[in-house]
């Protein structure tokens, strides 16, 4: 590993600058009864209150934003389940440009008619067939777009890590930060933020059990590719570690647990019928693993990051439903 980190947490200080007064400052909220339950103060940063309801705006208008005028003129590519979609949708709307997404065809309605509706252009495919790399880096070639990837870019990871470096500014020293796991991105810049501020704080990642793609990678030293996840927390699918998260992750992230897609649910109706708030399947991940036990023994003071709450009521309902 080089010695000189990707992303560095001047990176995510810049990013909150620039981000400042234009992605919102999330509540943290707190449950007496999960406290309860876990043993432990728990803080929630709720990005499921977020611009497009969930964390992946805060990476994307940090990236777009810095892209050249004549750049932003010809428009920008992303490809993305949903969240980074609407994230990429709406940060080009604001900043006066236009965007193509590619999405795969069985991404949930409410996420796809939210990306068309900030004015993207969708185009579909198949995700358990097509790579969707290969085919991103295409279409943006052959359109002349600049392709904002959803966590293999050095920007779009010091935005994220915004969330983190809120939570810390708003409630101090945390003894552990529980993050949700798909491509890396989000843990890796909470990571350099948390890392930045305490050096001794505990980073867990969670990802659901079908897609431990990211702790077989870290306990094998290399990343690891598996099948394409089934699972009902779909934000966070991913089949292998991006080669620029892994890198950061190595480096700082302590664990990685898994849940399963009951535990997922169980997180959901708590979340739902004692705090109030709509958490989508992936973002409901680290208030899964900490009522599941799944984090081990739970020091003093613990943060979570609720990375967004996009899901339709008819999912919703489906999921949470006895």
């Amino acid at each position: 590993m080089p010695d000189t980190p990707p992303v560095t947490f001047d990176d995510v200080r810049d990013a909150a600058a620039r981000l400042s007064g234009v992605a919102h400052r999330t509540p943290v909220l707190r449950s007496r009864t999960l406290d309860e339950l876990v043993g432990a103060e728990v803080f929630l940063k709720c990005e499921n209150f977020q611009r497009v309801g969930a964390f992946k705006f805060r990476g994307a208008y940090n990236a777009i934003s810095r892209l050249a005028p004549e750049q932003l003129a010809k428009g920008i590519a992303a490809y993305s389940s949903g969240n980074h979609a609407q994230a990429v949708a709406l940060a080009a709307r604001e900043l006066g440009t236009t965007a193509v997404i590619l999405m795969p065809e069985d991404t949930p309605v409410s996420k796809r008619d939210a990306t068309a509706a900030y004015g993207a252009e969708i185009v579909t495919y198949d995700r358990y067939t097509g790579d969707r790399v290969a085919i991103g880096e295409a279409m943006a070639a052959d359109r002349g777009l600049a392709l904002i990837p959803p966590y293999e870019h050095t920007h779009v990871i010091a935005g994220q890590g915004t969330a983190a470096l809120e939570l810390i500014e708003e409630v101090g020293e945390l003894d552990a930060l529980v993050v949700p796991v798909g491509g890396g991105g989000l843990i890796s810049g909470s990571a350099t933020a948390a890392k930045g501020l305490r050096p001794s704080v505990r980073v867990v990642g969670v990802e659901p059990e079908a897609g431990d793609d990211t702790r077989r990678s870290l306990a094998a030293g290399h990343r690891v590719s598996i099948a394409i996840p089934r699972t009902i927390a779909d934000g966070l699918a991913a089949d292998t570690p991006g080669e620029l998260t892994f890198s950061i992750n190595q480096r700082l992230v302590d664990e990685i647990v898994v849940v399963a897609d009951d535990e997922i649910r169980a997180a959901m109706r708590l979340a739902f019928e004692r705090m109030k708030i709509v958490v989508e399947p992936s973002g409901a991940t680290g208030i899964g693993a900490l009522l599941a036990g799944r984090a081990g023994p739970v020091p003093p003071r613990v943060g979570v990051i609720i990375s967004g709450g996009n899901i339709g009521a008819a999912r919703f309902a489906e999921l949470c439903g006895a």
